[in-house]
């Protein structure tokens, strides 16, 4: 309410500037506007600009001195703005056939390991707390939500999975419903789901629905999808197609990852923010600074406005005419 008298007050004072200030212009009219003594039709707003942005000015710095300040620092984030990213990770016995990378050199494994890293660089991963998911014969939460990249490549790079498992096929679908289960209570649209398997069993229903948490996804394939490697009684390829579908069943993002990273429009679709838009979480401090800027401009542009286009007499000889 202070901020508000504040605001009332200079307003006031500047109506009274101006119609002292208007009383002086009527006495020069003729010699400052010339024959018809007014000015152009936008020069008579001048004076309500002139006073709404000293109300606004006023009302603004009022509030920065009553608001509490805002403090930045590089840790600590709210827990309003944390996001969460759930990888799902295949760790069957299939990927570490040798037939992944760009010249098929690489295991399964070792390829989908360097596009999980590469996908902590160019997400703004200071801002997401990490789940990994292993998922085989069925799925165990491995690490969840943390902050420490290092605990991650640690967990994907030294640590092998599958003897977790009891043997058999590969259940891809209990990873997922393993996720829905960690984002169920986590905030609307704070999630990413990344799932990273050579989509060597997928099986054609029985998937879980994704809670509203679970704002964007992304499949990411490896494996070649053409010739395949032999493994335990049959052919083992990346099902390139059905992993599609299931990215579609996912309302996501599909990217086969053998030989080319992840392209940043297909990373940047995935892993957008589902939170509030940026005009929601404005605060009153970030309007008062908005205000600020416009009223300041305002202030200093109208003089030049009004001295270059305020009317359209121009006294003096014309130089045309002079020469003449």
């Amino acid at each position: 309410m202070v901020t508000l008298w504040v605001a009332v007050g200079a307003v006031v004072l500047m109506a009274i500037g101006e119609l002292l200030h208007a009383r002086r212009v009527r006495t020069i009219a003729r010699l400052a506007f010339g024959p018809d003594a007014a000015p152009s039709a936008w020069a008579h707003a001048a004076p309500f600009l002139r006073t709404a942005a000293a109300g606004g000015l006023a009302w603004a710095f009022a509030v920065l001195m009553t608001v509490d300040p805002k403090v930045h620092t590089s840790e600590e984030i709210p827990d309003a703005e944390w996001r969460h990213l759930l990888l799902v990770y295949d760790v069957s016995p299939s990927m570490h056939l040798k037939d992944a990378g760009p010249n098929g050199d690489m295991t399964r494994a070792q390829r989908a390991r360097e596009l999980v890293d590469s996908l902590f660089q160019r997400v703004p991963i200071g801002k997401f707390k990490i789940s990994v998911i292993a998922t085989y014969n069925g799925a165990k939460p491995v690490v969840e939500d943390t902050r420490d990249l290092e605990v991650v490549r640690h967990v994907l790079s030294e640590i092998d999975l599958r003897y977790a498992f009891p043997a058999g096929s590969t259940k891809l679908f209990a990873g997922i419903a393993e996720a829905v289960r960690l984002a169920k209570p986590w905030r609307v649209g704070s999630a990413l789901l990344v799932i990273v398997t050579d989509g060597d069993t997928v099986p054609a229903s029985g998937m879980p629905v994704l809670p509203p948490s679970i704002g964007g996804s992304l499949v990411i394939g490896v494996g070649d999808h053409l010739a395949g490697k032999f493994i335990a009684g049959h052919q083992s390829r990346q099902d390139e197609s059905t992993l599609r579908q299931l990215a579609i069943r996912l309302n996501g993002e599909f990217h086969n990852g053998n030989k080319r990273q992840v392209p940043s429009d297909v990373l940047s679709a995935a892993a957008a923010d589902a939170r509030r838009p940026l005009i929601e979480q404005l605060t009153l401090r970030e309007y008062a600074l908005i205000v600020i800027a416009v009223a300041s401009a305002l202030l200093a542009l109208l003089p030049l406005l009004l001295h270059y286009f305020g009317t359209r007499w121009r006294p003096g000889v014309a130089v045309a005419r002079q020469a003449a």
